[in-house]
């Protein structure tokens, strides 16, 4: 949650909805579902300078975000073998 509340703070929400397809309106009524908290951390994951600010700026360690991640449905690491 806190790391949504950074991307409305920073006013990146707009590109958080462009790239789930969410409108705000839907993300306000599922904010606190966990697909939604996940899709949050995809989208600061998926671009390493935002991760290190995300991280920078929450004061979190380095890999919080990762362990936030994968500690929702769907964040589990994929198994190659």
């Amino acid at each position: 949650m806190k790391t949504l509340e950074w991307l409305a703070a920073e006013e990146r929400l707009d590109a958080f909805c462009a790239a789930t397809g969410m409108d705000l309106d839907g993300l306000r009524s599922r904010t606190a579902q966990p697909a939604t908290l996940g899709a949050v951390l995809d989208h600061v994951l998926s671009d390493e300078s935002l991760a290190r600010q995300a991280t920078r700026d929450l004061d979190l360690a380095d890999d919080a975000l990762l362990r936030a991640r994968a500690a929702l449905p769907g964040g589990d690491a994929p198994h190659w073998t």
